[in-house]
C-alpha cells in the first residue's frame, strides 16, 4: 500500500466528512426557527450569567439560568457538549464552551475564552468543532514522513510490508494470572497479545468479556516494568478503563477536559491530582484571588473597570499555569497506565512522551486516522474490538462509500496476516444460548459458546418476576406479515414509523412489567429515530424504561430486550436492516429475553434477513401480531 497515497485519500476523506457534518449543522440552523430549534432540544434561549467561578481544573465556569423564573425547557445537552454561546441567532459567537453539568434550572458551562466578555442574555446552540478534524488531519499527514527504528517497522506492519513477529515467551506457566477467572480464549488473547513484538488484535465479539481482557493485559504489561497508552475512541469506554485499572490498584492518569471525564473517575483525573498536591495551598490562594477577580468582573460596572480587572485575573491565570505544568508533567511521568480517548492522546503535554505498549479498546468503531495518533506515540499496540459490530458513524455519503469507515482493526483483521494476528474469544458470559444462536452462526462461524452460568438462564429467575408468555420464554418473534401494519414516512430527514408495531411493542412492555420485570432492566430498541420518538411518546408512563436506537445501546445490556425493525411496505426495501451489523448489534444487548417485531415478508426480499426469519421460527416463540390482537 502506498502510504503517501493512502495518507492524500483519507485526508480528502476526512475534509468531506468535516464538511458534511457543517453543512448539516448550517442547514438544520438555517431551515428552523428558534423555537423548533429549542424544541429539538439543539438550542436554549434567553439564559442569563447567573455567576461567573473558577471550575474543576481550573477552568472559568458560567452558571446560566432562564431569564425567567421556572425550570430549562426540555434539551439535549450534557457533560461533555460543545457550544456556542451567542448573544443573538445571527451573531457569531462570544466564545464557545464545554457543558459541565445540566440541572432543571441550571446550566453550567466551561468558557474556552476565559477573558470572553458575555453579554446579559445568551442562547447556546450545539455545535459541530474542528479541533477533532484538525488532530485526525495531522496525524493522517505524518503516515507520508518516514518513521525508522522500532516506530518504523511497527508502520510497516501496518501497511503490510513486513510480516508481523511474535516471540515465544511468556509461557503461560510463567504468569501469575490477576484475573483467575479468566476463560481459556482470553488467556490465550492475553499470552498473544504479549507476545506480540508489533501489533496483535483481541477480536472480542458481544458479551465475551474483551475489556476484562484488555485490563489483564494491562497489568500484566504493567507488571513487566512497560509504560502503557491506553485509549479508546469514547470518553464512556475510556472512563471504564480508568475505572477498572484504578480499582485494581495500577497508578493511572486520564488526561481529557474535567468535563467530559465521568465523576466515579475523577479522582485519578490529571486536574484532580493536581489540586490534590501538596503544592495545593499555593494553588488555592491564587485561585482564591482568582474567584475574586472574577467576580470584580461580574460585577464591573464600567468597560474600563472590567478591563481592569481582567488583566488582574490573567496575571493571576499565568502564575497558576506555571505551577500547574510542572505538577502535571510529574504526574504523567510518575504514572504506570495514561488513558485518554484516541484524539485526545494528541494533548500536547503527551508529545514528548514514548510508551512500551499502546492498546486501543473499543478499536473497530474508531476511524482509522484517530488510531494513529496514539500509534506514533507506542513502540508496540494492541486492538481490541469486533469488526463485526457497528463501525464508526459518517456523515458523508460520499466518503461512507470511499471506505472512511473501514477501521484500521477492520483491515487489519481481513488483511493476508489477519490471522496470525487476531485472537477470538469464544465465550459469551451474557446471553441466553438461543438469544446467541443467530449472531453466533452469522458472524463468528459458530464458535461462540454460552458460558454455564448464563447458558439458560431466564427473566422468571429474577426476584419477584412471574411466569407469563414473555417472561418463561428467552426469544420470541412477533410477525407482522399481513396485518396491515405498515411502515409511514417518519420525519423530513427519512426517517420511519410504524404505528402497528408500535402498539404492539406497548402491549409486550406491559405483560413484562406485569410479570414485576422492572422497567430499568427492559430496553426497547429499533433502527428509526422517529419509531423511537413514537415509542417514547407511547410508553412515558414508564420513565425508566430506556428506549433509543441501535447505536445508543451498543457496549451495553439488558435483562430483557424488544427491538421493533419497523419496515413493513410491498416493495421489500429494508433500508437500515440491510446493515447486518447493525442488526447484530441490536439482538445482542439482551441477556434472559429477547423479543423481535417485524414483518417476514418485507425481509424476506433480503437473502441474509431471510435466515434471521428462517432462524427465529425454528427457534424461537413464534407469535402472529393477530394473536395480540
Amino acid at each position: 500500500m502506498d502510504r503517501p497515497a493512502f495518507a492524500a485519500a483519507q485526508q480528502r476523506l476526512l475534509q468531506l466528512e468535516r464538511q458534511a457534518e457543517i453543512a448539516e449543522a448550517e442547514r438544520i440552523l438555517r431551515t428552523r426557527s428558534d423555537a423548533e430549534l429549542q424544541a429539538r432540544g439543539t438550542t436554549l434561549l434567553r439564559l442569563q450569567v447567573a455567576d461567573l467561578e473558577p471550575g474543576f481544573g481550573g477552568r472559568l465556569h458560567a452558571v446560566l439560568q432562564p431569564s425567567r423564573a421556572g425550570p430549562l425547557p426540555a434539551h439535549r445537552f450534557g457533560p461533555g457538549d460543545v457550544v456556542a454561546v451567542r448573544e443573538a441567532r445571527e451573531r457569531a459567537p462570544v466564545t464557545t464552551a464545554v457543558v459541565v453539568r445540566a440541572r432543571p434550572d441550571t446550566i453550567v458551562v466551561a468558557l474556552d475564552d476565559e477573558d470572553a466578555d458575555l453579554p446579559p442574555l445568551v442562547r447556546l446552540d450545539q455545535l459541530v468543532t474542528d479541533v477533532t478534524f484538525r488532530r485526525l488531519d495531522a496525524a493522517v499527514r505524518d503516515l507520508a514522513v518516514e518513521r525508522r527504528g522500532e516506530a518504523g517497522r511497527l508502520t510497516e506492519v501496518l501497511f503490510g510490508e513486513r510480516e508481523p513477529e511474535f516471540g515465544a515467551r511468556p509461557l503461560a506457566e510463567e504468569l501469575r494470572w490477576f484475573d483467575p477467572a479468566l476463560d481459556p480464549s482470553q488467556r490465550d488473547a492475553v499470552l498473544h497479545a504479549l507476545r506480540a513484538e508489533h501489533v496483535a488484535l483481541i477480536h472480542g465479539p458481544p458479551g465475551t468479556g474483551k475489556t476484562t481482557a484488555v485490563v489483564e493485559l494491562v497489568r500484566q504489561a504493567v507488571a513487566r516494568g512497560d509504560r502503557v497508552l491506553a485509549c479508546a475512541p469514547s470518553n464512556v469506554a475510556v472512563d471504564n478503563l480508568a475505572e477498572r485499572l484504578a480499582a485494581a490498584g495500577v497508578r493511572v492518569v486520564r488526561l481529557g477536559h474535567p468535563a467530559r471525564i465521568a465523576a466515579n473517575v475523577r479522582d485519578v483525573s490529571l486536574a484532580a491530582l493536581v489540586d490534590g498536591a501538596p503544592e495545593q495551598k499555593i494553588l488555592r490562594d491564587v485561585r482564591r484571588e482568582v474567584d475574586q477577580g472574577l467576580r470584580a468582573v461580574h460585577k464591573a460596572k464600567t468597560r474600563q473597570d472590567r478591563h481592569a480587572a481582567r488583566g488582574q485575573v490573567r496575571q493571576l491565570r499565568r502564575e497558576l499555569r506555571q505551577i500547574e505544568s510542572a505538577l502535571t508533567r510529574g504526574y504523567v511521568d510518575g504514572a504506570e497506565v495514561v488513558l485518554a480517548t484516541n484524539v485526545g492522546a494528541a494533548d500536547p503535554l503527551l508529545a514528548e512522551f514514548q510508551f512500551d505498549l499502546a492498546v486501543i479498546d473499543e478499536a473497530a468503531q474508531a476511524l482509522e486516522a484517530a488510531c494513529w495518533i496514539p500509534l506514533r506515540l507506542c513502540r508496540r499496540i494492541v486492538f481490541a474490538g469486533d469488526h463485526r459490530q457497528l463501525p464508526p458513524t459518517i456523515q458523508s455519503r460520499e466518503a461512507e462509500l470511499a471506505g472512511l469507515g473501514r477501521t484500521l482493526f477492520e483491515r487489519l483483521a481481513e488483511s493476508p496476516h489477519g490471522g496470525a494476528m487476531a485472537r477470538l474469544l469464544t465465550v459469551q458470559y451474557r446471553m441466553h444460548e438461543r438469544i446467541m444462536g443467530w449472531p453466533s452462526a452469522r458472524f463468528y462461524a459458530g464458535r461462540i459458546a454460552a458460558a454455564p452460568a448464563v447458558r439458560s438462564h431466564l427473566l422468571t429467575d429474577l426476584p419477584g418476576v412471574v411466569t407469563n408468555e414473555w417472561t418463561g420464554e428467552p426469544l420470541c418473534f412477533v410477525d407482522t406479515a399481513g396485518c396491515g401494519h405498515d411502515e409511514t414516512p417518519g420525519d423530513d430527514d427519512g426517517s420511519r414509523s410504524n404505528p402497528g408495531e408500535a402498539g404492539l411493542v406497548v402491549k409486550i412492555v406491559t405483560a413484562l412489567r406485569e410479570a414485576n420485570v422492572p422497567a430499568g432492566a427492559i430496553a426497547v430498541i429499533t433502527p428509526y429515530n422517529a419509531q423511537v420518538q413514537l415509542l417514547r411518546d407511547r410508553l412515558a408512563h414508564e420513565p425508566e424504561l430506556e428506549i433509543g436506537t441501535v447505536d445508543g445501546l451498543q457496549g451495553r445490556e439488558k435483562e430483557a430486550v424488544v427491538v421493533s425493525l419497523v419496515r413493513s411496505n410491498e416493495a421489500g426495501e429494508v433500508g437500515f436492516l440491510a446493515e447486518l451489523r447493525r442488526l447484530n448489534v441490536a439482538l445482542t444487548r439482551a441477556r434472559r429475553h429477547l423479543t423481535v417485531v417485524g414483518d417476514s415478508a418485507t425481509l424476506a426480499h433480503d437473502h441474509d434477513l431471510m435466515g434471521l426469519v428462517e432462524h427465529l421460527q425454528a427457534h424461537s416463540v413464534y407469535r402472529s401480531a393477530f394473536e395480540l390482537g
